[in-house]
């Protein structure tokens, strides 16, 4: 008996009625569940004047009103811990991912046992889509501190594969794991992997030759869905690389590629994905670039009733050329001012907390974002305080320490100039200057 192709062949090859009847029963399900269990949602529901039994195709989903991460925001810790969106109560949460918001306040993300189960069974569906099998040595180079993607790796486990639980070591102690481990599969963001690549032959490995990866599995930035990016991680590691689409607000990755590299198959089973006009909030048709509209299906803890990710994209449903029917997604872009780098989403206003918090500087401030080895990088640029006597170097390393320990990832440099500088505004002034050449942002 030759090898399955699929990880789970009748539900990823459900013919699309047959996948759409089954949407509707589990929207029906989640929806009513959501109205008697979650005080925000009755409220919301009710000010909209709509209720449950007014789902009876999926087409009326569009009555009902959309949710945001303000919205996260805005409930979180009232009522509970886990506040008026959560619809279980906290003794039934086995599991939180948390995500870091231009606030300051991480917005939580909850599951059940029955959430975090199927969740990992995705990822185990994901893992295997891309050709992960349990003869493979996986190293799962991703955040463990909160990040929804850390658990991923039990979907891996769950496969059968090897997995070596590395997290964000540093690069040198990673590059030792690669060479003496022999590991065939690694996970990290799109400019990780270029700048591991690249500094592996700086100490004399070639990631081609010395190494035994022959699958990149990437996410948190653009770069995986951008055909001149992925062909030159893919030359340097001699490697297939396959991109992947997670977010915090619902669970892990729930989309990926597969080999046809058309798109990033979403579970479709879990997850009911709409593209929405921007200023309109009309529903699109296939292949009509909008934002992007998840609805869960199936998560418990805390569901997400029509959540605009801010993700700007496509969704097309026709079957794929692999023998998929569940829909792809193509993301290009954000809608808003926000950034990526090194898999961490970037506020300007998280920037500004911290130079707005540290002495010695004017609280003024300027980011540019750039390419840099087939990604995006930002400068930071501030104004020192007349009279300060600390050294501009000392300077840039305080703040860019504090940009490191508040976001995640410190700017490639701080450029310090005089006070009064920097360009004032009396109305809406411009702290982001994007100078990059790749659609990254919209």
């Amino acid at each position: 008996m030759g090898e399955k192709k699929y990880w789970d062949e009748k539900i990823e090859t459900l013919p699309r009625l047959e996948l759409e009847a089954l949407q509707l029963e589990s929207l029906k399900e989640i929806v009513a569940f959501s109205y008697e269990n979650s005080p925000y949602y009755k409220r919301s529901f009710d000010e909209a004047g709509v209720k449950p039994s007014d789902i009876r195709t999926l087409g009326d989903l569009a009555k009902f009103p959309f949710v945001t991460k303000q919205t996260e925001r805005d409930t979180q810790g009232v009522g509970s811990f886990l506040g008026e969106m959560c619809a279980v109560s906290e003794s039934e949460v086995v599991y939180v991912s948390a995500s870091s918001g231009s606030t300051g306040v991480p917005t939580l993300s909850p599951f059940t046992k029955q959430d975090f189960d199927e969740w990992q069974d995705v990822e185990s569906r994901l893992f295997y889509q891309v050709g992960m099998r349990n003869t493979d040595r996986y190293v799962h180079a991703l955040n463990f501190t909160l990040f929804v993607g850390g658990p991923d790796v039990i979907g891996a486990q769950n496969l059968g594969a090897l997995c070596i639980w590395a997290g964000t070591v540093p690069s040198e102690r990673l590059l030792f794991i690669l060479k003496e481990f022999q590991p065939t599969v690694i996970w990290t963001t799109p400019s990780y992997a270029w700048y591991l690549g690249e500094s592996a032959k700086k100490i004399g490995i070639d990631p081609a030759r010395d190494l035994a990866i022959n699958k990149i599995l990437v996410a948190g930035e653009s770069g995986g869905s951008i055909e001149v990016t992925r062909e030159a991680i893919e030359k340097l590691w001699d490697a297939k690389l396959y991109d992947f689409f997670g977010i915090s607000d619902i669970f892990g990755a729930c989309a990926a590629m597969c080999d046809a590299k058309d798109g990033l198959h979403i579970a479709e089973d879990h997850i009911l994905v709409e593209s929405v006009d921007l200023h309109t909030g009309e529903i699109l048709e296939d292949r009509k670039q909008g934002e992007l509209v998840l609805t869960t299906l199936r998560k418990h803890a805390r569901p997400m009733i029509r959540f605009r990710t801010g993700d700007i994209g496509y969704v097309e449903r026709k079957k794929c050329e692999c023998g998929r029917t569940h829909a792809r997604i193509s993301i290009v872009g954000r809608k808003d001012d926000m950034f990526i780098v090194s898999g961490v989403n970037i506020f300007p206003s998280d920037v500004e907390f911290v130079v707005r918090g540290l002495k010695g500087i004017s609280g003024e401030y300027l980011i540019r974002v750039f390419d840099k080895n087939f990604t995006a990088s930002y400068s930071l640029e501030i104004e020192k305080e007349e009279g300060s006597s600390e050294s501009d170097e000392a300077l840039a390393e305080r703040v860019s320490t504090a940009l490191k320990a508040r976001i995640g990832v410190k700017p490639s440099k701080v450029i310090i100039s005089k006070d009064g500088e920097l360009p004032r505004a009396t109305h809406k002034a411009k702290r982001l200057i994007d100078e990059r050449k790749l659609n990254y942002n919209i």
